[in-house]
């Protein structure tokens, strides 16, 4: 976990860095958290998709190479 009080954190604009201080800091933490966790329900979903999908296939005796050879 960050530690957002120590975090230096710099964006630039231009040819100036600067440091983001104050709710411009607190703010883009919270995005960058909120970036990831979206990243991670996607994995999440996307996985549990995959496995609902082949659980579907082998209630139908199906396997994915079956698929593939009927051009699915």
């Amino acid at each position: 976990m960050t530690n957002t009080n120590n975090e230096k954190i710099y964006t630039q604009v231009n040819d100036e860095v600067i440091e983001l201080l104050g709710a411009d800091k607190e703010a883009f933490i919270a995005q960058r958290k909120q970036t990831q966790d979206d990243y991670e329900a996607q994995i999440t979903a996307k996985a549990e998709a995959k496995a609902a999908a082949q659980a579907k296939l082998a209630a139908l005796g199906l396997t994915t190479d079956d698929l593939r050879a009927l051009g699915l």
